[in-house]
């Protein structure tokens, strides 16, 4: 294996040189290579319009970046406080949510008084409730919606977009109802009666205005039967008759309860109010 031990250090320093240059001219084309396009100002009408034209084309997420522009470029003009509500519109028609929802809250904290804040607190609410997943999944966007809908209606109760408001409302409590009673049914057929009975109840006490209550009723008092309460499934039973007397499921409870069975149409006359 050679050694070399008499190297001329002078034929040396040239080719670091030329290293080193090298090595610097392709940091430099490397730097120019990602420098971001050069900033050009435009006339804030100019802006506007493009993004304008864009939205007509349905090019959402164009239009979206235009009115963003505008506000970059021109942020204390009165074209920057519309290009914020029309930047969250054309994010949502595009569905990216989150950058919708954080259009129109920022919004909402510039101009608290604008006579269009109302719209901008309806659009974040209706951001969430369109993305509100099935039963099955997590609902944390599902009681944001809710939360944000209530918010709309609290804040400009005679406003139409509280009327609209109002209807997802009680939608989005039904789907809420609707999960506590995915979670009940699973914990009543693995023989977990206690766990199910609080679900019901929840259901019966937070979401009574639901379409779920009648079946909430009927589990409650299936769970009690299994677990050998006769009294209080007798009572179960007899809310249900008074509030649902003509329900498939009262029909069903009562056949539970008793061991009798009872057409639908009868049900009405064979209450529990009438029995005991």
């Amino acid at each position: 294996m050679p050694v070399f031990t008499n190297l001329d250090s002078s034929r040396l320093v040239p080719t670091a040189r030329r290293l080193v240059s090298a090595l610097l001219l392709m940091l430099v084309v490397a730097a120019c290579g990602t420098k971001d396009a050069p900033y050009v100002e435009r006339p804030v009408e100019e802006l506007y319009n493009r993004a304008m034209d864009a939205m007509a084309s349905s090019e959402w997420e164009a239009a979206a970046k235009g009115f963003d522009e505008v506000e970059r470029q021109h942020p204390y003009s009165v074209w920057a406080n519309k290009a914020q509500l029309m930047a969250a519109y054309a994010y949502y028609q595009k569905n990216m949510y989150t950058d919708a929802i954080s259009s129109a809250e920022r919004f909402i904290q510039l101009h608290p008084g604008s006579r269009e804040t109302p719209y901008a607190y309806y659009l974040v609410a209706v951001c969430y409730y369109e993305q509100i997943t099935d039963v099955g999944r997590d609902q944390k966007i599902t009681q944001q919606a809710l939360s944000s809908l209530e918010e709309v209606v609290r804040r400009y109760p005679t406003s139409e977009y509280a009327r609209d408001a109002r209807l997802k409302i009680d939608l989005t409590r039904d789907h809420l109802a609707g999960k506590e009673m995915t979670i009940g049914r699973y914990y009543l057929r693995t023989n977990m009666q206690i766990a199910a009975i609080n679900r019901f109840k929840m259901v019966i006490e937070k979401y009574q205005t639901t379409t779920h209550v009648p079946e909430a009723l009927h589990r409650l008092a299936e769970a009690y039967m299994s677990l050998g309460v006769l009294e209080e499934a007798q009572n179960v039973a007899a809310v249900l008759g008074y509030n649902y007397p003509g329900s498939e499921w009262y029909v069903d409870t009562y056949t539970l309860v008793t061991g009798q069975e009872v057409s639908t149409a009868s049900s009405e006359k064979k209450s529990w109010w009438n029995i005991f």
